[in-house]
């Protein structure tokens, strides 16, 4: 029996796009494949197999056109990706039973047809690939090593490098290259030496996407273990972007061929980006996110809204039987303030995929009186999350005068500052007004409430202040609420709506004045000080009430003292 490297089998492909070193680059269907068996033992070749290949989408750029010499009548007579694929496992194990062997290597002219085309369209077809394509040697890689002065390996032809290789009877293939069959999870310290040419910045991802998603659409090319960071927003709500580390310069430089490919129906960008980018969002220090992520190949759930007397065993109950956390209340993080104040967020460990289905099934179930959000999640978000709450002062401070020691409250960690008039100040509210006599006050508008985006601004005493200031989704639809909603009535009271920025928001609070004239600077002086326990609190979420269908369960308001205004 012949060993493993003696025989070989020759495989090409053709898209109906770009081919040679643009293979698979502008995401068009296989057209072509051909292969052929090599028996360098006996020094004989086999009979070349051609087979068409019928896209999908039945067009053929010029190009493509006068390279392979196809038309789409051709095309169209021809057997679908998955029926080909059949084809060859067949001809090939026929071949092998006729050499008297059961094994052989698979060789390529370049990865490209393997990591570019092959990969990436059987993923989008949910095809299942022979295990033969998750192992190869691409010949110019093995003839350059095996062979450094025979010359520029680029000017070699693929039947000469195969005549060199018959000659060298003992010679034995090592440069086999693999196909990770899936992503690794796993943590990553801000120590980690990180290599800037291994890592990409993915944009305009959907925001539902996870590290799952985004290792499919670079299904092909090797992400390095933990490689995925899905970027948050200021809220800790994903921003669309992730940044991801490859095992090499090699495959990021394939990663950033895929620019606007496409997602589902959203085509993505790939640009660079730098390993110290990559440390910021996925690199952690706590010892205990570190023990938490160290068991591996788990599957992580993020849960958020959860109420804040929630204990780990209201969790377990809240999943139930059918969805056990890996080595129980060990296998949940609970994210907290750095005073030790509850977020509302947690992280989940499951031992499997099925697990995490079920538990992902729960989505919006109650849990007290509020309904919890599940989402996939990543070593990488998990670092993030607690990076976030853990390095962020509770309650920003000013320098405080030397005659009036006295902290001022400035814009909570998660209000982004910017001048498009996307929120609204609601002003003479009744002093008894709570968040549920708001979402009341404003009726359909409400489901264009952006998460966490109801303030209630209460004076220095801590009481209501007759104020409060509501982000939108856009400056159309806080156009429409101030439209709509100025001089409506609450209880006894009408209130005015204006129309205004997130600065001019964190402006007020920050102690300044806005008016219908402008803003008016916040006071050097403040007259008199708050009682130390008078910040206490200050980021309490009320619990959660419903108003018809909204349900303000998940943290979604916060109340803020500000300065005199």
């Amino acid at each position: 029996m012949a060993s493993h490297s003696d025989t070989l089998v020759v495989f090409f492909g053709a898209t109906a796009g770009a081919n040679g070193g643009k293979l698979g680059s502008d995401e068009r269907e296989i057209i072509l494949l051909v292969w052929q068996i090599v028996d360098l033992h006996e020094k004989k070749v086999g009979k070349l197999q051609r087979r068409l290949v019928k896209p999908d989408s039945l067009e053929l750029t010029d190009q493509s056109k006068e390279e392979t010499g196809l038309s789409v009548e051709e095309l169209y007579k021809a057997e679908p990706l998955d029926k080909v694929l059949q084809q060859f496992q067949q001809s090939v194990s026929a071949e092998l039973k006729a050499l008297g062997r059961s094994s052989y290597t698979l060789c390529v002219d370049g990865p490209l047809i393997i990591r570019q085309a092959l990969h990436p369209e059987a993923s989008k077809k949910n095809l299942v690939l022979p295990e033969c394509f998750y192992s190869f040697v691409d010949v110019r890689k093995e003839f350059h090593k095996c062979c450094p002065n025979a010359g520029q390996v680029q000017d070699l032809t693929l039947h000469s490098m195969l005549e060199l290789f018959e000659s060298l009877a003992d010679h034995k293939f090592s440069c086999f290259e693999a196909v990770k069959y899936k992503l690794e999870s796993g943590a990553c310290s801000k120590t980690e030496p990180v290599d800037s040419e291994t890592v990409i910045r993915a944009r305009g991802l959907p925001w539902q996407s996870s590290d799952q998603d985004i290792s499919r659409f670079f299904k092909g090319l090797n992400i390095a273990k933990g490689g995925v960071a899905l970027c948050l927003n200021a809220q800790g709500r994903r921003n669309g972007e992730a940044l991801v580390r490859f095992i090499n310069q090699e495959h990021r430089d394939l990663a950033l061929e895929r620019h606007k490919h496409h997602m589902g129906s959203r085509y993505i960008e790939v640009y660079k980006a730098t390993g110290e980018e990559f440390l910021k969002i996925a690199g952690g220090t706590s010892n205990e996110v570190a023990q938490f992520l160290s068991k591996e190949n788990q599957v992580i759930i993020r849960m958020r809204g959860l109420p804040f007397t929630a204990s780990p065993q209201d969790v377990l109950t809240f999943l139930g039987a059918d969805s056990p956390v890996t080595d129980a209340s060990d296998g949940l993080l609970f994210v907290k303030y750095p005073d030790g104040r509850p977020t509302g967020d947690a992280f989940v460990l499951f031992s499997c995929e099925e697990y995490a289905l079920n538990a992902l099934k729960k989505h919006k179930q109650i849990l007290g009186k509020r309904y919890i959000e599940l989402f996939r999640s990543t070593a990488a978000e998990v670092q993030q999350v607690l990076n976030r709450y853990m390095s962020t002062p509770l309650i920003s401070t000013l320098p405080s005068s030397s005659m009036v020691p006295m902290p001022v409250l400035a814009t909570p960690p998660y209000l982004a500052t910017g001048s498009t008039r996307d929120c609204v100040r609601l002003r003479g509210l009744p002093y008894t007004a709570a968040i549920e006599d708001i979402l009341e006050f404003m009726g359909e508008h409400t489901i264009d409430i952006k998460p966490h985006g109801v303030h209630m601004v209460l004076n220095q005493q801590g009481r209501p202040s007759g104020d409060a200031f509501i982000q939108m989704r856009s400056a159309d639809r806080a156009f429409m609420v101030a439209q709509k909603c100025h001089k409506k009535m609450m209880k006894d009271r009408y209130v005015e709506v204006f129309q205004c920025s997130t600065e001019e928001m964190s402006f007020v609070l920050m102690g300044g004045t806005l008016n219908r004239s402008g803003l008016s600077p916040p006071p050097c002086k403040l007259p008199y000080s708050m009682r130390p326990n008078a910040v206490q609190d200050v980021w309490h979420l009320p619990e959660n009430t419903k108003i018809g269908k909204f349900d303000t369960g998940a943290p979604c308001s916060s109340q803020m003292k500000a300065g005199s205004h």
